[in-house]
């Protein structure tokens, strides 16, 4: 791919400039980009990857002896290799493709309770969850016998661990939690919680990675994660393609989540024997062409400077937290002290869609509604927020082009 490496703030638009979706217009205004929680635009280096794909050598993996399959092959396992580098899993085996972070989340809540979950045991999810890590455990505790306990948040988005400990039971088997949250930009402490409070009394965690991976570099092994997991959307990558991370000896355990093509040894009607890991739990074709892209976007970001891109993402939100707080009736949701590039609020009685609405006319996009976190928006007894959230390519002008939108949203809805 083209070297895109070392950025300063010279070469922050080249960054930019490699995403040709941020040059359309939207109703006669230039796009101006401020969706990013929800999904990333995507740089022209995964766009020709993909491409080359489908192009050039088109064809099924793990089954074909000839070139074409061969080639495909490689390149797919090769961006095994590259995610376990990217997030220093300690073995490639531990990486498992998925549909995306909802479908890496629901692997491990079937197999999960397949394997740990008895009647009477307990789950513990904190309320800042995205729908993707609350419904899946549901599931998995209605078919075991099992319990969700809640751990509650503070007012400003963040969590109390001293909260967590009093939670905790003989019962408790798995903390579910977002490393950082989709709707308050909250980043939790994953590394403390393991270490302090989950490891000393035995119990695992799963990590939805979705909204970290995109603005830090995550090191599993670090954060001593047992499964962590997260979407190639969030990070430039295609849609319809995840990573499970898991450790090792707890994926041998879990039995697998579906049954099919690549996920078996042998077969007869008398018995199957399942294949080893990573292939375990990556039943039927693969979505090739969207894994191959995802080693793409893993390329693109391994290119950056970390330290320059947290700084100028910081610089970003702060920029425009300030200008928020000037305007009249204002309320920011998520105001704990370790955040990143999310900034929910609401202005004073207006709603958020109707706000959001006016902004798409004038090309500016940003997401309003409950963003799948109904639980908080029953904490704070509000409808929804209207979020603008922000990634490397994003840059002032953006944001003073949002709140010169935002200033004419509310002159006309008020």
């Amino acid at each position: 791919m083209e070297n895109v490496a070392s950025y300063n703030p010279k070469t922050l638009l080249e960054l930019r400039n490699q995403f040709p979706n941020l040059n359309i217009k939207v109703n006669g205004y230039p796009l101006i980009y401020l969706d990013n929680g929800a999904t990333a635009q995507k740089p022209k280096s995964v766009i020709d990857t993909i491409d080359e794909y489908y192009k050039t050598y088109n064809s099924n993996v793990h089954r074909g002896v000839h070139f074409l399959s061969q080639k495909a092959t490689d390149r797919l396992e090769s961006v095994r290799k590259r995610t376990q580098a990217y997030i220093n899993a300690e073995n490639e085996e531990e990486i498992i493709f998925t549909k995306g972070t909802t479908d890496g989340i629901n692997l491990v809540a079937f197999s999960y309770a397949e394997r740990f979950l008895q009647e009477g045991d307990e789950i513990i999810l904190t309320r800042m969850e995205h729908h993707s890590n609350i419904v899946p455990w549901q599931m998995a505790c209605e078919r075991k016998g099992a319990k969700i306990r809640l751990w509650e948040m503070e007012e400003d988005g963040s969590l109390d661990l001293e909260k967590l400990e009093r939670l905790i039971s003989s019962k408790t088997r798995l903390l579910a939690i977002c490393h950082i949250s989709n709707a308050l930009g909250t980043i939790n402490p994953i590394k403390e919680i393991v270490e302090s409070i989950l490891k000393p009394n035995g119990i695992h965690i799963l990590v939805d990675g979705a909204q970290a991976v995109p603005h830090t570099r995550v090191n599993v092994q670090d954060l001593a994660a047992d499964f962590y997991v997260f979407s190639s959307h969030k990070i430039f990558g295609p849609t319809g393609v995840g990573v499970l991370y898991g450790k090792k000896d707890l994926l041998n355990e879990l039995p697998p989540y579906q049954g099919g093509g690549d996920m078996i040894k042998d077969v007869s009607f008398e018995g199957t024997t399942y294949n080893e890991l990573p292939h375990k739990f990556e039943a039927g074709t693969p979505n090739i062409a969207g894994i191959i892209g995802l080693g793409a976007a893993i390329d693109f970001m391994n290119s950056w400077d970390w330290e320059l891109i947290h700084q100028h993402e910081d610089d970003l939100l702060s920029y425009a937290t300030d200008q928020l707080k000037e305007i009249q009736g204002a309320k920011i949701y998520g105001e704990a002290k370790q955040k990143a590039s999310i900034l929910s609020f609401n202005i004073a009685d207006i709603h958020p869609y109707d706000i959001g609405s006016i902004l798409d006319q004038l090309g500016i996009a940003v997401r309003t509604g409950h963003h799948c976190t109904q639980p908080i928006m029953e904490y704070y007894k509000i409808p929804g927020t209207v979020r603008a959230s922000f990634a490397a390519y994003n840059n002032k002008e953006d944001v003073d082009r949002f709140f010169e939108a935002l200033h004419k949203s509310i002159k006309m809805l008020s």
